[in-house]
């Protein structure tokens, strides 16, 4: 039967229960009992025996076996399934008050994707499946669409993302997947909280984007007849507050960036963003190391994972090298040793790394050679640590190594999971980094931001020596729920109108 000619059926069926004196939209159900606190307080339970305890449950009917007199409907709540075992005569003398053809009634009008609550007790059936035997029942809600096919499930990709809802209904994976996110989420911020980290809230709409490079989202205020940004990171506003006076602060909050989209990068996304004062870099990689392996093992029980078929063990402590020291070893070249950048471009290209047009100082060189050529060998956790100047204009110079940062970057499955620096407090320091990212601005770089004047002048008032950190809270989840795409972490991920997606196919 086509689509629409299910739906006119089913709004037919609604029809008639309205006609019955029965809302096929309900008001509400007392649910004392969901379906995987039943089916483990009852594990032992032995086939063919019943417990004459009163559940009241609710749910979805996913699927639905009537004969003549007797009915099995296996039923969905958050938690699980259970079976429902219907009996004509049991549920005639329960409901003969309220529908005198209760049975019939169940059996006609209903169908797979209905939300229905049940009374009854418990017994496991001879065939050994843990059951409701039903006594009172009421449609709570009827589906007017069907549920995808039992046998195949919802199985197109854009499909899952595009109607997460069915995607939920059908794959239970997917509801663990987004149970473990919350989990994380909890488990993040009370291991911060144990450690008198305040989290505080920042603005979203901005009036100059800044904290990373990033191409930004634009809009406008029609009141303030001004135009904002959506934010990009939540650093600079947290620095702020450090100024402020608060030593330990951080936000978990929505980023969002006018980029492409990839299994990494979707434009809206998560991060935690973590400022520490009077602490470094080397304070922060200690922080972090124990937080993601503090989570993991509260979470999964174990530090062993398995990602996409590959081992990665987060049993600490993790691995520590800088990047010129990783980059050396996957390519031999030792880019201190470059005195033009002239010189560092021809030695890279000829160790295979392409992409130099753009890079305007050695220090761009060396990181292109490590995203190329180390980056996605770093599977194990790594810290990466020591990055050039040049791309990192907010963190503080090296106490020892000219030229360079006091910046790491964790890697985990060959991606960037978290990025931390003892964090830049000279405002005249950094108001000249902030004009060089402006120059590159006007020269059209859209990823570079312009000078925050008033971020520069709560650093005239005075910043603490303080470290920060920002995580992407997606790439986290999907090494812990072993997802292969940063869609898959994410509830309702953006994506082309379905005519468009359409077309271009």
């Amino acid at each position: 039967m086509a689509s629409d000619d299910l739906r006119a059926t089913r709004l037919e069926k609604a029809q008639q229960l309205r006609e019955l004196g029965i809302n096929p939209y309900a008001y509400r159900w007392e649910v004392t009992h969901q379906a995987a606190a039943l089916q483990e307080k009852y594990a032992d339970l032995g086939n063919g025996e019943t417990v004459d305890e009163q559940v009241a449950i609710a749910g979805r009917i996913l699927n639905r076996r009537v004969f003549g007199k007797l009915a099995f409907f296996t039923l969905q709540d958050e938690t699980g399934t259970i079976q429902l075992y219907l009996d004509k005569k049991t549920i005639q003398d329960s409901m003969a008050d309220v529908d005198a053809d209760a049975f019939a009634h169940l059996k006609q009008l209903t169908d797979g994707g209905d939300i229905l609550g049940v009374k009854g007790t418990i017994k496991r059936t001879d065939k050994g499946e843990l059951s409701v035997a039903v006594s009172e029942f009421a449609i709570l809600t009827k589906s007017l669409q069907p549920l995808p096919d039992k046998w195949h499930g919802l199985t197109d990709v854009a499909k899952r993302y595009r109607q997460r809802y069915v995607d939920l209904i059908v794959n239970p994976d997917v509801r663990q997947t987004f149970r473990r996110r919350a989990q994380v989420t909890t488990a993040i911020r009370r291991f911060l909280s144990d450690r008198d980290f305040l989290e505080i809230e920042t603005p979203v709409l901005q009036s100059e984007a800044g904290g990373a490079d990033a191409r930004p989202f634009t809009t406008y205020h029609n009141t303030l007849d001004m135009a904002l940004y959506l934010r990009i990171a939540t650093e600079l506003h947290l620095k702020r507050l450090v100024v402020g006076g608060f030593e330990r602060v951080f936000e978990i909050g929505r980023i969002f960036r006018n980029e492409g989209v990839s299994t990494r990068h979707n434009p809206e996304f998560t991060s935690i963003e973590v400022y520490w004062a009077y602490g470094d870099y080397h304070d922060m990689m200690v922080l972090t190391e124990t937080l993601i392996t503090t989570v993991t093992k509260e979470i999964l029980g174990t530090l062993e994972l398995t990602y996409q078929g590959q081992a990665v063990d987060l049993t600490p402590p993790w691995r520590r090298a800088t990047m010129h020291e990783l980059v050396q070893g996957a390519t031999g070249l030792d880019f201190a040793q470059f005195a033009t950048l002239d010189d560092a471009k021809a030695a890279a290209k000829e160790a295979g790394i392409g992409n130099l047009d753009k890079c305007d100082a050695i220090g761009r060189v060396l990181n292109e050679a490590f995203e190329q050529a180390v980056e996605p060998t770093l599977i194990q956790p790594t810290f990466v640590t020591d990055y050039p100047v040049e791309i990192s204009p907010l963190a503080k110079p090296h106490r020892s190594k000219p030229g360079l940062v006091e910046r790491f970057e964790l890697f985990m499955v060959g991606r960037e999971t978290a990025n931390g620096f003892s964090e830049l407090t000279d405002p005249i320091d950094q108001r000249k980094r902030f004009e060089a990212q402006a120059a590159r601005k006007a020269a059209g770089d859209l990823e570079a931001q312009g000078v925050d004047e008033d971020f520069l002048l709560a650093l005239e008032y005075g910043m603490p020596p303080t470290v920060g950190m920002g995580m992407g809270i997606d790439r986290l989840i999907m090494l812990l729920t072993d997802s292969p795409s940063i869609r898959d972490v994410i509830a309702f991920p953006l994506l082309k109108p379905e005519d468009r997606e359409a077309a271009e196919e």
